[in-house]
């Protein structure tokens, strides 16, 4: 009996560690803000209930001070700023104030960067890199686009593209890539529309279909991931990969994924399966399993 007792723990104890290899470790109490906790600072360091960013102690003269999303920070340092992305191949000139409102993708990129570009300005309760470990290789990522090596002012070539030209279109084949500036060709889903145009994605081809259906967590089963930026409806903005106030749980079809880095789907490199790289294969189809032939790979 003592034996058998003994055998019971040992193989508790074994699932147990097995389940932590494959589980990434949780931030701040577990609370889904993760980061965006600000070491317990919580809601209001991104948006201030009173007084907006002069309510964060921030000096602005800006009329439209708080008047989006009651935000915190000062967006004076950005207004009318062009920013370029992923070597100089996509540009994102920032609206002259929020008027337009946080569902302009614009707005999203200039709330996003009034933190996340530390250079035209600097905010507090940010230490400039990842909270979260990097899987695998270990280390912290920065946050800080404007810091970060082989970027310089205003020109973020380290970062992946968004804006108005940064736009996901239909192709489906694997063969070509040549470049066809400002997108590339031959890596897209057997989809109908896209590219920019007012033409959605559909994803309607059968490599689409069984996309779907193999992954239950992708952004494409919740509401339309891509951005609306005039004429183009097929642009990539920062909440398109990216969920603001949930950086460990993604949620969507009324089922829960383990994600990080506030990641926008089921994205967990400890799982030992596939999620990853599935991800990115919501919008890069071409280089996806399904458009390979290859109809049921995990993906947890």
């Amino acid at each position: 009996m003592k034996k058998l007792s003994l055998l019971i723990l040992v193989a508790l104890a074994a699932t147990c560690v097995a389940m932590a290899q494959n589980t990434p470790p949780v931030y701040f109490g577990g609370d889904v803000l993760g980061a965006h906790n600000g070491y317990g600072r919580g809601c209001v360091m991104c948006h201030a209930p009173h007084g907006g960013a002069m309510g964060n102690g921030s000096s602005t003269s800006d009329t439209y001070n708080g008047s989006q999303a009651l935000w915190g920070e000062n967006l004076t340092p950005y207004y009318n700023q062009t920013f370029t992305f992923a070597a100089s191949r996509y540009t994102v000139t920032l609206p002259a104030n929020p008027s337009t409102g946080i569902s302009d993708p614009t707005v999203i990129i200039l709330l996003c960067l009034s933190c996340h570009d530390g250079n035209l300005a600097t905010v507090s309760m940010m230490k400039g890199q990842t909270v979260e470990t990097l899987p695998v290789v270990g280390g912290n990522a920065p946050t800080r686009f404007g810091l970060t090596p082989g970027n310089t002012k205003n020109n973020y070539a380290n970062e992946h593209p968004v804006g108005p030209y940064a736009y996901v279109s239909c192709n489906g084949s694997v063969s070509g890539g040549a470049v066809t500036t400002p997108k590339e060709s031959g890596y897209e889903w057997d989809c109908i529309g896209g590219g920019n145009t007012t033409t959605k994605i559909t994803l309607a081809g059968p490599a689409g279909a069984q996309f779907l259906k193999n992954n239950p967590g992708s952004f494409w089963n919740g509401s339309y991931p891509l951005a609306n930026y005039g004429t183009t409806v097929n642009g990539v903005t920062c909440t398109t990969c990216h969920n603001q106030h949930s950086m460990t749980v993604w949620n969507v079809g009324g089922k829960n994924y383990t994600t990080m880095f506030f990641i926008r789907g089921n994205y967990n490199p400890y799982g030992g399966g596939n999620s990853v790289a599935q991800f990115c294969r919501n919008c890069h189809g071409g280089a996806s399993n399904e458009m390979a032939g290859l109809m049921n790979v995990p993906t947890t």
